[in-house]
């Protein structure tokens, strides 16, 4: 491995400036993790560009729970995840639990790039 690839470092998300004033940055796992954050949480049609980006999975916060649903929730989740990252990522465990306002997401996966398998939670709350 190249020094240069070692020294990768990614803008972070969401956009920020660091104690410096320069735009914060993230080493490979935190901006793999803020990739996955953006898929999850983000709505389709919600990027102008990219208007099937993301899984929609705020949009069924209040959605009534029922074991039919967090099974499509999983499916759709793992389909977004192949989608939009299955170069970065291997997805291997995967929890969506929804109560309330809040959506969780528990999620194992390997980094392709290094091997290295991460476990994170993700929150999401619905807006008030």
């Amino acid at each position: 491995m190249s020094t240069r690839s070692r020294l990768r470092s990614d803008l972070a998300f969401p956009f920020r400036i660091d104690r410096r004033g320069r735009s914060a940055h993230a080493d490979r796992d935190e901006h793999i993790r803020d990739l996955i954050e953006q898929v999850l949480f983000t709505s389709p049609g919600e990027r102008v560009m990219r208007p099937d980006f993301g899984c929609g999975l705020l949009d069924l916060v209040f959605a009534p729970s029922s074991p039919e649903l967090t099974s499509t929730l999983e499916l759709s989740v793992q389909a977004s995840l192949q989608r939009w990252l299955g170069d970065l990522i291997e997805v291997e465990a995967l929890d969506v639990n929804s109560e309330e306002n809040v959506v969780r997401v528990q999620l194992r996966y390997a980094v392709r790039a290094t091997g290295a398998v991460r476990e994170d939670v993700f929150e999401g709350r619905a807006a008030a």
